[in-house]
């Protein structure tokens, strides 16, 4: 069993965790992920790390309650308990000093790009970090990806607070005044990812997305997270979730993601809406 010591809510159905799970936390690397499963019954749910502390054996989770099991795991409590928490999996970002990196996180999405950004700042690189929401209440980590971030943008949807449009209206910016960019790392909504990808490919930016197709088991045994990138196969889970945003096939994704988008309409309360990260 895994204790959660301590719980909070980000934003409206927004809620971070902090597990104690001090096996993944001594061995786990910012870009990985954990599969989650809140009792025997319950479905396997995948989330990335989005912070740990190998000192306190603890790992950092946020996710978002849009469906059955992430509101049941929402209505847990400091002190409560998870029965399995597996990982780490996934390949870890690859962190080097490049020059210049921009992070992009949208939504829900801020919360994986935060460790990743941090390391690429203790690795000696220039930060740029653009973080978006519909709205200034859905805003997350904004002191914590300022703090590692050298240049740091917000942009809402509806102007409540930065800059009143898209995370690729900075990134235009930055672009057209000449900044030499070598890495863009973008986590968010698919359609966010897409946007980011095509902005940057006709400068031949090296941009980097993270993929979170439906999973099941983890270990690439079962096949359905796989994804198209550069006319391949590969699975999200072991190849990834990390891939070259130029080589994804965008449309393919977004199709697979919402193979069950009737059943969670069904589990969703009267009225209810959902927006995930991707």
């Amino acid at each position: 069993m895994y204790t959660i010591v301590h719980s909070e809510e980000l934003a409206p159905s927004v809620k971070l965790f902090h597990v104690k799970a001090p096996q993944i936390a001594k061995k786990c690397l910012p870009g990985q992920f954990v599969i989650v499963r809140i009792d025997d019954e319950g479905e396997r749910i995948p989330l990335t790390i989005a912070d740990f502390d190998r000192n306190n054996g603890t790992i950092t989770l946020i996710f978002q309650e849009v469906g059955h099991s992430t509101r049941q795991m929402g209505q847990l409590q400091q002190g409560d308990q998870l029965l399995d928490v597996a990982g780490p999996l996934g390949k870890a970002t690859d962190i080097e000093k490049f020059g210049t990196v921009v992070c992009i996180g949208g939504g829900i999405g801020v919360a994986p790009v935060y460790p990743i950004a941090r390391a690429y700042k203790e690795a000696g690189n220039k930060v740029i970090s653009i973080i978006g929401a519909r709205n200034e209440g859905l805003l997350i980590l904004e002191k914590e990806m300022a703090a590692v971030s050298d240049v740091f943008h917000i942009t809402t949807d509806d102007g409540s607070k930065g800059h009143k449009g898209l995370v690729i209206d900075p990134l235009k910016e930055l672009i057209a005044a000449g900044e030499k960019i070598a890495v863009v790392m973008a986590i968010g909504p698919v359609v966010m990812m897409r946007s980011v990808a095509e902005v940057t490919r006709p400068y031949g930016i090296h941009t980097i997305v993270s993929l979170n197709p439906i999973m099941v088991d983890g270990t690439g045994m079962c096949g359905g997270c796989r994804v198209s990138v550069g006319n391949k196969n590969k699975f999200a889970c072991v190849d990834g979730p990390e891939f070259d945003a130029h080589e994804v096939d965008f449309a393919g994704l977004m199709a697979r993601q919402k193979m069950y988008h009737s059943h969670e309409k069904q589990e969703r309360p009267q009225g209810g809406s959902c927006k995930c990260h991707g």
